[in-house]
């Protein structure tokens, strides 16, 4: 992994990017830290167009962008356009809001809408990934819900963002994971896990948790993946000094 393939998601420091202003100065930090990509997410405020900019001007690649979940399956079309104004190939169906799990009927629908969506999208060369949590390693007729979709979908219509801590929540092995889906698998969310003084599982610092990130990075490379995506959905303090501290600790140990 090259440093530059590092890319730090927005969602983290959603808190901040309310105003264009503050958008602005959000991606500043960023860039100082020395990221030189990020994901898009929880930005509203500014066209497309406007933030292409904005990020060129700061030296940052967007690399990815999250976009709402029923607009990618209900409007795929538009996401298209979206994607083109960004410069951008890769978007991820963020959560699978609003459908029964634990029903076959609706997971199966599901399913068949994401590799509905994936193809509107290949025809324009762009790509659809699905970003994980630990819901779907729940199990619908014995058989584990990311693996479902994974096996009824095509692969060119349908990649994946494998969420490491989400993983490792739902009971598996984020290496394995990434190795499952070699050449499949354009996108990773390192994110760490750990166990606070209450003993409460935690979202971390990568470094400050309990993750082998060698193993998961060794494997996402061998499967071919492009963009490494810090995350972390809540920080202990200042999400900013999050960022930087994981991308320290990536930059020290896990680049070559």
């Amino acid at each position: 992994m090259k440093v530059e393939q590092v890319a730090a998601q927005l969602f983290t420091i959603r808190d901040f990017l309310k105003t264009p202003a503050a958008i602005t100065e959000s991606l500043e930090k960023i860039s100082d830290i020395g990221y030189q990509a990020v994901e898009l997410c929880a930005l509203g405020k500014l066209k497309a167009t406007d933030l292409l900019q904005l990020c060129d001007e700061l030296g940052l690649v967007i690399c990815a962008a999250h976009e709402a979940s029923d607009r990618i399956l209900d409007e795929p079309e538009k996401v298209v356009e979206t994607l083109r104004a960004l410069e951008c190939k890769y978007t991820a169906y963020p959560y699978p809001s609003g459908i029964d799990l634990s029903s076959d009927l609706a997971v199966s629908d599901l399913i068949s809408r994401l590799d509905h969506a994936g193809s509107i999208l290949a025809e324009a060369d762009l790509v659809l990934t699905y970003h994980n949590h630990q819901i779907e390693f729940r199990k619908v007729n014995d058989k584990i819900i990311l693996d479902m979709i994974y096996e009824d979908t095509s692969t060119q219509n349908l990649q994946a963002e494998i969420d490491t801590y989400w993983v490792q929540v739902g009971g598996g092995d984020p290496a394995a994971w990434c190795s499952k889906l070699k050449d499949r698998l354009p996108l990773v969310h390192l994110k760490d896990y750990r166990i606070n003084e209450q003993n409460e599982v935690e979202f971390a610092e990568i470094g400050s948790g309990n993750l082998n990130f060698r193993d998961i990075i060794r494997s996402a490379e061998a499967a071919g993946c492009e963009w490494f995506i810090v995350e972390q959905d809540h920080c202990h303090g200042d999400p900013f000094e999050a960022l930087a501290t994981s991308f320290e600790f990536i930059r020290e140990n896990l680049c070559s």
